[in-house]
């Protein structure tokens, strides 16, 4: 009776009884996760029986002859096939325990007649369809549609974010003479970090004479992999600013304002993004490197500060990247000094979540930095609260950075509006452009505007340093904030008068209420003339806002320009009273015997600036070639703001003609206010359009609560603006606006605009504070309102531009997602085989889950993903609603910031479609890097083949082929030690992902040998084993990339002589299983069949990654390698399962063949 082999029923006859043909015309309809799998794979094995015994045995006289002298061979010598991967009997093979199950019928049973039938060649077609479906390359027209519409999604998105909806780039180039100080003192005594990092005092040349600090200390910070040299243009502009304008400027001096003495940090470029220890490591230092800079300035021999000022206590940050991530984690580590930092400024830095999360070390650090911050801002007083004192200010670049997603820098989840704020360079005046994510550091006009911002809130006065926390709020605000913001602060209600503006009697200046003021030009009075327009009363029906446009410079108190703009009160001045209460004295009353008074307000400090808007202009900005555009000057003033007043004086100062315009109003907000409701699907179905009457405000805006989305993209088209007689004093500028985070874009004599937003983004935590309803995307327009004719404006849905815009929200869903399609189609593998015998290829087993269990998991994940959606747009349910609600205040709310973490992240039921377009685009993924694998193994086969001895044939009935050396398999007893001292570097010296490196080669290699002699000897056990290492290669390839940025960073700390291992990095059991299960599938094995209930925990194993990968994979990637090594653990237990339990056994788990004098017992003479 022979013997059931546990490799596979295949392999009790020497050649092919069973062709994956047969295999994949039973198991098709089979599906993935159906309950129908065992009926079905019963019927599949009858099917196998019965084709086996129909095979037609047409062959040749040659063929029939060797067939029937290899049939004639003990069944021992005919399993046993000549290659270097030397392929176990099955008695040696089975051990004990299929002695046990001798007794248990086969699962495919052929019969001696079947043997012999099976054993004949097939007909010609019948071979050709087994080798062609046999063949890993062969593909079903299923998954080459699949893969198809997946390669054509893929190649719209990346298209899309190469060629539409880009910004425009406007930065002009900075210029510097920098020089480096380092600081060697701060060494091995002050920090353990001295032999790796380093700090340096940056000097710009011909400005800065020695290296003595002077000022206020500031440090730079740099991202990942960056360089401590990135500091200076910001630190040039900062030393050529004071040199050149607050130097000489007494009134700056006595503020407080001095020279700011950066600092520089040199982390020999560490990468941080990907490892959260060496963020720790960074914070750590960087406190102590605080501590030392600010000792710095009580050295007399170090310092040349004036010793009647109060010594520095605090150091201004400024982040790039991942340093204003390392900024905040500062202020959580046991080192921090207290109240040593209170202002820091981070630039393109990923605040909200980690930009992959690849080790588990960032992810925790994260929550712990993210949860502090949350915590402390969530105090009720602020002694309780030790972030109160801290400012801290979030700049992104915008759409062209696309290293670190713009979305991921809002501080809406971390911070309340009373400490800090999310900008785009985008809004910031005279920048008005996006930046990447080196050039927001070199970026000329936004280097100024980050100057000029801490000079202004700096005090060295004050031992901080900097002014109280709301004044350096207000700063920050009026230098980054575009001024037309629901936060922006008016300063007029909080000024004295200084201007006493006399006026003849009979002054015809006075406009009628209502009325429009436009000048065409200044000067044609030949002498200064004011205009006077009265402000209506309070509760004026409708709502009055003032706005004024000119293209001229507003004039402050004192200056001479062409253009003052003043809110005045009647001031009587009764006999006696002197006028030299007011600073200035502006007296238009000429000759005149009566004149009126008034107290007047300068309004310059609340000017708006915006962008130039004529026909000439095609920008915002301008570049470095191109001349400068004077940009526009702006007045916005609701009615509140301007209660003590009764006119607003606008006072043309020219003495001569010159040219120069401007419009000055007060509109309804009724007219200038307008809410469009209406849903996304018809947006996307029909667009939208707006009609500009011609009776319209200068300033309209239109609001579409709708568009939230960061999603999609638009298209937004103005017609003409038409003058008739009068030439027009401005083309249309339109501003797209949101109102948290603070983004704006201008778009200047607009006909065309494209139309994007980072708005409401996937994986993003909910904010502080529910947003309501009417948030969303604002259209601001400033139309000539002289030329009296409507404008028609339509918008529309981009659908091939928003296809860009998932490029940069889901390019980290390729890290997770496709193991979902990899972890289904090895479960289906290892179903089909458990109960058939047979192996299939990969390509065979994702055309089978594609045709059912694919679409189904697909449809489940689509439904999760609408109710997670839903579930995260409901506002937040009081603290209060547990079983026991007095235990929370009823006031308070409870808002779950992981809520959005989960699958495609989405909060908007909308994008419904995300989960099925990210399957299929992964599904083609997978069929790619499958062949690529395959490339890559064939390749290798064939320099397998030319490395090895050529063919010779033996003249004996064996044919034994004689094989090169080099890739003969090693001794049982070698590859156990090398097992050993591979785990030994793993728990001492090496990470053990660079264990996993090199369990990937060796599988590689494992493959090679495989499919060259499966395509030597071929039988379905050869092809079994190498589609299992194959699938198991491809298992391996997907978690690869999780593993490699730790390998990048070990490296990195090699090559820079920073020997300190990582802990966490060297857990034997993380990689122990990937270790024995490549070593043994090394020796040729394969991997046995599970008949019992067992065989289920293979499909539950699988199922649970594949679910586990889309639903939490992108948040908690790393979380993906301990998944997949607990599915290696089980598949190396039942590999071991063939053996007994021992200590002498525990080698035949990587033991290759049996004794010699088994092999020997196989022959025959």
């Amino acid at each position: 009776m022979r013997r059931r082999s546990s490799g596979s029923a295949a392999e009790e006859e020497g050649d092919n009884p069973v062709s994956n043909a047969d295999v994949t015309a039973t198991s098709e309809g089979a599906g993935g996760c159906s309950k129908s799998d065992n009926s079905s794979s019963k019927k599949e094995a009858q099917g196998l029986q019965t084709r086996t015994r129909q095979s037609n045995p047409l062959n040749t006289s040659h063929e029939l002859d060797r067939r029937k002298s290899i049939e004639k061979r003990p069944s021992t010598a005919r399993s046993r096939r000549p290659s270097s991967t030397n392929w176990k009997p099955a008695e040696s093979r089975n051990g004990q325990l299929e002695r046990s199950r001798s007794t248990e019928p086969p699962i495919i049973s052929v019969s001696a007649e079947g043997a012999i039938a099976a054993d004949k060649m097939p007909t010609a077609r019948q071979n050709a369809q087994r080798s062609r479906l046999r063949s890993p390359w062969s593909s079903s027209l299923l998954t080459l549609v699949a893969t198809t519409f997946a390669m054509l999604a893929l190649g719209m998105i990346v298209h899309s974010f190469s060629n539409r909806q880009l910004d425009t780039k406007g930065c002009r180039m900075s210029y510097m003479r920098p020089a480096f100080a380092k600081l060697s003192d701060f060494d091995t005594e002050h920090t353990r970090f001295a032999s790796k990092y380093s700090v340096y005092l940056y000097r710009e040349g011909g400005v800065d004479e020695d290296t003595k600090v002077k000022g206020v200390p500031v440090l730079f910070i740099p991202g990942n992999a960056g360089s401590y040299k990135q500091v200076r243009p910001i630190a040039a502009e900062g030393a050529t600013y004071f040199h050149d304008v607050l130097k000489h400027d007494s009134a700056a001096i006595d503020a407080g304002a001095r020279n700011l003495d950066f600092f520089t940090v040199d982390f020999n470029e560490d990468i941080t993004a990907f490892h959260g220890q060496t963020m720790l490591d960074q914070a750590e230092y960087l406190n102590e490197a605080i501590a030392y800079i600010l000792s710095l300035y009580h050295d007399p021999r170090r310092s040349e500060r004036d010793p009647d000022l109060p010594d520095p206590t605090s150091v201004i940050i400024l982040g790039h990247s991942m340093g204003g991530i390392v900024a905040r984690t500062m202020l959580v580590m046991p080192n921090y000094q207290a109240n040593s930092i209170n202002t820091i400024i981070t630039m393109s830095a990923p605040h909200a979540r980690p930009p992959v999360s690849f080790d588990a070390e960032i992810v925790r650090t994260y929550k712990q930095i993210n949860d502090y911050w949350r915590q402390a801002y969530s105090q009720k007083w602020a002694n309780n609260n030790p972030l109160w004192h801290v400012t801290l200010i979030s700049i992104a670049g915008g759409g062209l950075d696309t290293v670190v997603p713009s979305d991921y820098a809002s501080l809406e989840s971390l911070v309340p509006d009373t400490h800090g704020f999310t900008v785009f360079t985008s809004s910031v005046p005279t920048v008005w452009t996006s930046m990447d994510h080196q050039a927001i550091l070199w970026c000329d006009q936004f280097r100024k505007v980050v100057i000029r911002s801490l000079y202004d809130v700096i005090d060295v006065n004050r031992p901080a340093q900097t002014k109280p926390r709301a004044d350096r709020m207000r700063a920050f605000k009026k230098w980054y904030l575009t001024g037309m913001e629901g936060v922006a602060e008016k300063t007029l209600s909080q000024k004295e008068p200084t201007t006493l503006l006399t006026l003849e009697d009979n002054s015809n200046s006075i406009l009628a209420q209502g009325e429009r003021l436009t000048l065409r030009k200044f000067g044609q009075s030949h002498k200064p003339r004011a205009h006077l327009l009265p402000i209506p009363p309070q509760g004026t029906p409708g709502g009055k806002r003032f706005t004024l446009l000119t293209d001229q410079r507003i004039d402050k108190p004192g200056e001479s320009g062409k253009l003052e703009v003043l809110f005045c009160s009647v001031f009587p001045l009764h006999p006696g009273q002197s006028a030299t209460l007011f600073s200035m004295n502006m007296d238009l009353s000429g000759d005149s015997s009566g004149s009126t008074r008034l107290a007047c307000k300068n309004a310059a400090s609340d000017v708006i600036t915006l962008p130039a808007s004529t026909r000439t202009t095609k920008r915002p900005f301008y570049l470095d070639e191109e001349e400068e555009v004077r940009p526009f000057s702006y007045l916005q003033y609701d009615l509140e703001d301007t209660l003590d007043h009764q006119f607003v004086a606008i006072v043309d100062k020219a003495a001569d003609p010159t040219p120069g315009w401007v419009i000055a109003e007060f509109s309804d907000n009724v007219q200038s206010h307008r809410v469009r409701s209406l849903g996304l699907r018809r947006l996307l179905a029909f667009g939208t359009k707006i009609n500009l009457p011609p009776n319209r405000p200068m300033v309209v805006e239109v609001k579409i609560p709708a568009l939230h989305s960061s999603l999609l993209a638009y298209t937004l088209e103005m017609g003409n603006q038409v003058c008739g007689e009068e030439v027009e004093l401005f083309t249309p500028l339109l501003r797209q606006y949101l109102s948290d985070p603070y983004e704006s874009k201008y778009f200047v004599n607009v006909k065309q605009a494209n139309i994007n937003l980072h708005g409401v983004s996937p994986y993003m935590p909910p904010a502080l504070k529910h947003k309501n309803g009417q948030d969303g995307l604002s259209l601001q327009f400033w139309t000539d309102p002289t030329c009296n004719s409507s404008i028609k404006i339509s918008l529309k849905v981009d659908i091939p531009g928003s296809f860009g815009k998932l490029y940069m929200r889901y390019r980290t869903v390729f890290a997770a997602f496709p193991l979902l399609v990899v972890a289904l189609v090895l479960r289906k593998q290892f179903r089909v085989y458990d109960e058939s015998g047979v192996f299939m290829s990969f390509t065979e087993s994702l055309d089978l889950c594609l045709r059912q269990s694919l679409p189904l998991v697909l449809a489940a994940l689509t439904c999760l993903a609408i109710s997670l959606a839903q579930a995260s747009s409901a506002p937040p349910k009081p603290a209060a609603s547990g079983f026991w609600p007095w235990r929370g205040n009823a006031t308070e709310t409870q808002i779950d910031f992981t809520k959005n973490d989960l699958l495609v992240g989405s909060q908007d039921p909308f994008f419904w479609f995300m989960v099925p377009l990210i399957g299929l685009v992964c599904v083609g993924v997978c069929v790619m890097v499958n062949y690529a694998a395959l490339a890559l193994t064939h390749g290798f086969s064939y320099v397998y083949g030319w490395l090895s001895v050529k063919p010779a044939w033996l003249r004996n009935e064996d044919k034994r082929r004689a094989v090169s050396p080099a890739f003969a398999p090693s001794t049982p007893r070698r590859r156990l030690l090398t097992t050993a001292i591979l785990l030994f570097l793993v728990s001492t010296v090496i990470p053990y992902q660079f264990a996993y490196l090199v369990a990937c080669l060796v599988q590689i290699a494992t493959c090679t040998r495989a499919l060259r002699f499966a395509r030597e000897a071929r039988s379905n056990t050869n092809y079994n084993f190498y589609n299992y290492a194959h699938s198991i290669l491809i298992l391996m390839l997907w978690i690869l990339p999780i593993n490699l940025p730790i390998l990048v960073v070990w490296v990195h700390n090699l090559a820079v002589h920073w020997l300190t291992p990582f802990a966490s990095h060297h857990n034997v059991l993380s990689i122990m299983p990937f270790i024995i299960l490549v070593e043994t599938l090394t020796s040729g094995k394969m991997v046995p069949r599970v008949t019992s209930r067992l065989r289920h925990l293979t499909s539950v194993f699988f199922f649970f990654i594949a679910i586990y990968a889309a639903v939490y994979g992108v948040t908690y990637a790393y979380m993906l390698h301990y998944l997949v090594n607990l599915a290696a653990a089980w598949l190396v237990a039942i590999h071991s399962s063939t053996s007994s339990w021992s200590l002498v056994s525990l080698s035949t788990m990587f033991d290759s063949e049996s004794s010699e004098n088994t092999r020997k017992r196989g022959k025959t003479p």
